[in-house]
C-alpha cells in the first residue's frame, strides 16, 4: 500500500478489508452479550489485549531505565584509564541493545493499543446507536425520587453545602481574609451530597456529542492503556534509581513533589466541575446547530436566520469561555508539575552538596541529570493522565446515565399466537409527564383496514404510539404480537439514496412484487417522468420529491414489507383527491394488503369507510367504535374508480429502465490531491494572528534556550570540580568560585535557570490558549456565515451528516490538536536546531552522523506522508455516511 500511496492517491479499491474482529456488526453482536456496567464491558471485551499491553509497557518501562544505569557505568569505564576498552565498548552495546528493546516493545504495543480503540469505539458507538433507536422518548424533565430541593444554583450543579457545618467552618478557617475564594473552592469542589438532581432526556446534540466527542475520549484510553502502567512504574524506578544514584538527598527533591502533586489535586477537583459544565454547555450547543442546519431552508424563507446565528454564536462563546477556563486550570496543573520536576534536582543537588558536602562528579551529574529528566516527564504526565482518566470518568457517566434511560415498554409484548392487537382500560402519556394523552382507551384491532379517525389534535397519532410502544402505560391492560411491525409516519422518513432502496430498506427485492406495490402506490406515472426511473436518488431527506411523492414512497415502504401489521399515519393527506382513491381501491382493496391488519389514520373518511372493517374516533384522548347505524349517508358513498388514474400497464412498464444507471443527486465529498497546501496552514495562522504566533515562537525559543543553558550548566558545573582553584577556568559560568570552594552561588544559578524555564512555559502556554481561542472564533463565525449565505443547491447537494462532521468533529480539530500540532512541530525544529548545534560545537563528527540520519529520515517521511494522508482523506470523506444515517434515524427518533 505505501508503495501504491507513494506514486498516487489511495482509492478505495487500494484499501484492503479489514478482518471481522474489526466490523462492527460483529463487535456489536459480541458486545451485546457481556453484562454488566459500560466500563466492565469494555474490559470483557479487550481483556487479552490489555493484558499484552501492561507485559510489554513494563518491558518498556525497564528497558528505559536501564538506559541511565549503563551511561554510568559506561562513563566510569571510560574516566577509568586502567580498565580495558572493551569495558565500555561492553556497556555502549548494551545500551543500543536496550533501546532496540523497548523501541520494539513500543511498536508492538501501538499495535494492540490500536486494536483495543479501534474496537472499543466501534462496540460503543454501535451500542449507543441502537440505544437510540431503543428508548422511549422523554418529553419532559424528571427530576428523581431522591432528589432533595435546596437553595442556590438553579441547574443543581456546584450547590452550597448547609448541612455539614463543620466542614464549612474549616474551609472558612482555612481561607481566612480570601474569603471570595473560599466562596469558589468550596462551590468547586465540595459538592453537596442532597443536590437537586435533574435529569433530562439526551437531546439529538447530546447525542451527537456522546458518539463524536464522550466515545473518544473513552476509547482514546485503551490506545494509551499501555501508559497506566509505565508512567506509575517509570516514578518508581526513576525515584529508586535517583536515590542509589545519590543517596538520601533525593528525599528533599521528593518533598517537592509530594506538595506540588497535592495542589495538583486540588487544581484537578476544580478543573472536574469546569469539564461537566463545558460537556453541558457543548450539548447546547450541538443541538442548536443541529437544528439550525436541518432547518436552515425554512429559516431562511422567513429570515430567521441570523436570530438563531447568534443564538448559536452566544452558546459557542460560552463554549469557548468554558474552554479558556479549563485551559488556564490545566496549564496551572502542568506549570505545578513543571516547577516541582525542575525543583526536584535543585532540592536534591541541594542537599548532596550542601546537606551530605558531596562533590557533584560529571559521573553523578548526567547519570542523575537524564534521571531527572525521565521522572520529570513522568511528572508531567502523571497530570495529564489524571485529568484524562477524569475526563473519561465524566465521559464514561455521561454515556452510561444516556443507557439508564428507560426503553420502551416490552411488558405489553409477549406470546400472541392469536396475533391480537386489544387495549383493555388501557391509559397513556408521553414518557417523563404524568399527563394522560388517551384516557381508559378499550379497543380491539381485528384483520383487515381499521380507519381511525377524529379531530385535529385528538389523539389519533398518540394511539399509533401507544401500539408502537412509545407510550407509557399508566394503567389498564395492552396485548400487543410479537413480531415486525410496519409504520409509515406523518412526517415520512426518507434517506439520500435511491426509490427503490428507499421502498426495499432491508428486504429482498422481488420484481413482481416491486411492480405490483408501486402500481398500487400510484408511483408508477411518477417514474416514467424520472430519467433514471425507481433508479433515481431523491436526495437528503427526499427533497428531490414533492410531498404526495415523498408520502407514497413512505407508504410503498410499509406495503412492500413483510409485516402483517401496519400503522399508517394519515399517509393521504398530501395527495390529491383521484390519487388517494387510486391508492385506496388499488392498496387497501387488492391483493397486497389480504390478510394483513392495518390501522390507517386519516381525515378522508368518506375514501375509506366502504372497505373499513371497522372505524374508530377519537376525541379528547377517549376512543370509540362507530356503528354503521352511526354514519351519515354522505360517508357512506362507494368509492368510485377513475378511468383517468389508469394507463396503459404496458407503457408504463417499458418506462422502466431496470438497467438504468442512476444520476448522483449528492454530490460526492472532494479529496485533494497531494500534500496539504500551504495556504490552508495560512488560514489558521492568520485566523490566530501572526502577531501572537510570533511571540509564541520567541517565547518557545527562549524556553529551549534555557533548557540548553540548564544542561550546559550541569556540564560545567560537574567539570568545575577538577578544577579546585578559587573560581572556574573558563565558559560562560567563569565568574563563580569553585563548587569545592563554596556551592552556593551554582545552587542558586541552577534555581534560577529552573524558575526562568518554568516561566517560558507558562507564558508559552497561556499565548497557545489565546491562539486556540481567537482561531476557534474566527473560524467557527466564518464557516457558520458560509453555511447560512450557501445556495440553497448546496443544501440540497449535501448531506447533513457531512455538514455536522464540518461543524462538530472539525471544529473540535481547530479547537486544540492544529494548535497544539503547530506548537509541537515549532519546538521540535527549535529543539533539533539547538541540539545539534550544541553537540556539533563539542563533538564536530557528529555532523556527519545526524546528516546520515536526517537523510534517513526524510527518505522514509516522504515515502509515509503521501500514503498517510491519503487514507486520512479516505477516512475523512467516508466518516459523514454513518454519520448520515444515523442523523436521518435521529432526527426521526
Amino acid at each position: 500500500m505505501i508503495s501504491v500511496g507513494s506514486q498516487r492517491q489511495l482509492n478505495d479499491e487500494d484499501v484492503w478489508q479489514l478482518s471481522f474482529e474489526f466490523q462492527h456488526q460483529l463487535l456489536h453482536q459480541k458486545f451485546r452479550e457481556l453484562g454488566g456496567s459500560v466500563v466492565r464491558r469494555l474490559l470483557q471485551a479487550n481483556g487479552l489485549d490489555l493484558i499484552i499491553l501492561l507485559s510489554l509497557g513494563t518491558i518498556e518501562a525497564l528497558s528505559n531505565f536501564a538506559g541511565p544505569v549503563l551511561l554510568q557505568q559506561l562513563l566510569r569505564a571510560m574516566e577509568n584509564e586502567s580498565a580495558p576498552r572493551s569495558k565500555a565498548v561492553i556497556f555502549a552495546v548494551l545500551s543500543l541493545l536496550v533501546r532496540l528493546l523497548a523501541c520494539q516493545s513500543s511498536v508492538f504495543s501501538l499495535w494492540y493499543s490500536r486494536r483495543s480503540y479501534e474496537r472499543s469505539r466501534g462496540a460503543l458507538i454501535t451500542m449507543l446507536y441502537e440505544k437510540t433507536l431503543s428508548r422511549k422518548i422523554i418529553g419532559d424533565t424528571v427530576v428523581s425520587e431522591t432528589s432533595v430541593p435546596v437553595e442556590g444554583d438553579n441547574n443543581g450543579v456546584g450547590i452550597e453545602d448547609d448541612t455539614c457545618p463543620t466542614r464549612r467552618g474549616a474551609l472558612q478557617k482555612l481561607t481566612g481574609p480570601f474569603k471570595k475564594f473560599g466562596r469558589f473552592v468550596e462551590k468547586r469542589i465540595w459538592k453537596s451530597s442532597a443536590q437537586l438532581e435533574v435529569k433530562q432526556a439526551a437531546s439529538i446534540g447530546k447525542i451527537y456529542n456522546l458518539m463524536r466527542h464522550d466515545v473518544y475520549e473513552v476509547a482514546q484510553r485503551f490506545w494509551e492503556f499501555q501508559s497506566l502502567i509505565q508512567i506509575p512504574l517509570g516514578l518508581v524506578l526513576s525515584i529508586v534509581l535517583v536515590w542509589k544514584l545519590i543517596g538520601w538527598p533525593c528525599l528533599l527533591g521528593m518533598l517537592t513533589v509530594a506538595v506540588a502533586e497535592s495542589i495538583n489535586a486540588l487544581i484537578t477537583r476544580i478543573l472536574l466541575g469546569y469539564e461537566r459544565e463545558l460537556r453541558a454547555v457543548t450539548d447546547g450547543k450541538l443541538k442548536k446547530v443541529t437544528q439550525y442546519v436541518s432547518a436552515i431552508r425554512h429559516l431562511r424563507w422567513y429570515g430567521w436566520q441570523h436570530f438563531w446565528q447568534d443564538q448559536i454564536m452566544q452558546a459557542r462563546q460560552e463554549e469557548l469561555r468554558l474552554s479558556v477556563v479549563t485551559g488556564l486550570l490545566r496549564n496551572m496543573i502542568n506549570v505545578t508539575s513543571f516547577l516541582a520536576s525542575d525543583l526536584f534536582p535543585v532540592a536534591a543537588f541541594f542537599a548532596y552538596t550542601i546537606l551530605a558536602g558531596k562533590p557533584l562528579r560529571i559521573d553523578i551529574a548526567f547519570p542523575a541529570l537524564q534521571l531527572f529528566s525521565m521522572l520529570e516527564s513522568r511528572l508531567r504526565e502523571i497530570p495529564r493522565l489524571i485529568t484524562v482518566l477524569l475526563n473519561a470518568k465524566i465521559a464514561v457517566d455521561r454515556i452510561q446515565d444516556f443507557m439508564g434511560e428507560q426503553d420502551k415498554d416490552d411488558a405489553m409484548i409477549g406470546s400472541n399466537p392469536h396475533r391480537q392487537i386489544k387495549l383493555q382500560d388501557a391509559s397513556f402519556a408521553w414518557p417523563g409527564t404524568l399527563h394522560q394523552v388517551l384516557h381508559h382507551v378499550s379497543l380491539e384491532f381485528p384483520a383487515g383496514l381499521t380507519v381511525v379517525c377524529g379531530k385535529v389534535a385528538a389523539g389519533k397519532t398518540a394511539l399509533l404510539q401507544a401500539l408502537l410502544g412509545e407510550l407509557e402505560r399508566q394503567g389498564g391492560d395492552v396485548v400487543l404480537p410479537d413480531e415486525r411491525v410496519g409504520y409509515c409516519a406523518q412526517t415520512p422518513w426518507l434517506q439520500s439514496m435511491s426509490i427503490r432502496d428507499n421502498i426495499l430498506l432491508t428486504s429482498p427485492y422481488e420484481e413482481g412484487r416491486f411492480r405490483r406495490v408501486i402500481e398500487a402506490c400510484a408511483l408508477t406515472p411518477d417514474f416514467a417522468t424520472f430519467k433514471d426511473g425507481d433508479m433515481t436518488n431523491i436526495g437528503e431527506n427526499g427533497v428531490g420529491l414533492s410531498g404526495g411523492q415523498k408520502a407514497r414512497v413512505a407508504l410503498a415502504r410499509a406495503i412492500y414489507s413483510q409485516a402483517n401489521i401496519l400503522y399508517l399515519d394519515d399517509p393521504l393527506s398530501a395527495l390529491d383527491h383521484q390519487t388517494a382513491e387510486t391508492i385506496v381501491r388499488k392498496c387497501f382493496c387488492g391483493p397486497l394488503t389480504e390478510g394483513r391488519t392495518i390501522v390507517l389514520v386519516t381525515h378522508r373518511t368518506s375514501l375509506c369507510l366502504n372497505v373499513a372493517k371497522q372505524v374508530i374516533e377519537v376525541y379528547d384522548g377517549n376512543a370509540r367504535v362507530l356503528n354503521r347505524t352511526e354514519l351519515t349517508t354522505s360517508d357512506l358513498s362507494r368509492v368510485t374508480t377513475s378511468d383517468s388514474a389508469d394507463q396503459s400497464k404496458q407503457d408504463q412498464e417499458e418506462q422502466l429502465d431496470e438497467s438504468a444507471e442512476a444520476e448522483k443527486f449528492i454530490e460526492d465529498e472532494k479529496r485533494a490531491d497531494g500534500g496539504v497546501k500551504a495556504a490552508v496552514y495560512w488560514e489558521y495562522i492568520k485566523a490566530g494572528k501572526l502577531k501572537w504566533w510570533a511571540i509564541l515562537i520567541i517565547v518557545v525559543a527562549v524556553h529551549r534556550l534555557f533548557g540548553v543553558g540548564k544542561t550546559w550548566f550541569l556540564k560545567s558545573w560537574g567539570e568545575a570540580y577538577n578544577r579546585p582553584q578559587e573560581r572556574a577556568a573558563s565558559g560562560p559560568f567563569d565568574n563563580l568560585p569553585s563548587p569545592e570552594v563554596d556551592v552556593r552561588p551554582w545552587l542558586l544559578a541552577f534555581f534560577l535557570l529552573a524558575i526562568a524555564q518554568a516561566a517560558m512555559y507558562v507564558i508559552w502556554q497561556c499565548f497557545l490558549i489565546i491562539i486556540v481561542y481567537t482561531a476557534g472564533r474566527r473560524m467557527f463565525k466564518n464557516v457558520m456565515n458560509r453555511v447560512s449565505h450557501a445556495t440553497f443547491r448546496f443544501y440540497d447537494v449535501t448531506p447533513l451528516g457531512r455538514l455536522m462532521n464540518r461543524l462538530t468533529s472539525d471544529i473540535r480539530t481547530v479547537d486544540g490538536d492544529i494548535a497544539s500540532e503547530f506548537e509541537n512541530g515549532a519546538y521540535l525544529i527549535i529543539a533539533w536546531l539547538s541540539s545539534v548545534v550544541v553537540i556539533a560545537s563539542v563533538t564536530p563528527i557528529f555532523l556527519v552522523f545526524s546528516i546520515i540520519l536526517t537523510a534517513s529520515f526524510v527518505m522514509i517521511f516522504l515515502r509515509f506522508l503521501p500514503t498517510s494522508q491519503s487514507l486520512r482523506r479516505l477516512e475523512v470523506r467516508e466518516r459523514p455516511r454513518p454519520w448520515n444515517a444515523m442523523s436521518s434515524t435521529d432526527l426521526q427518533v
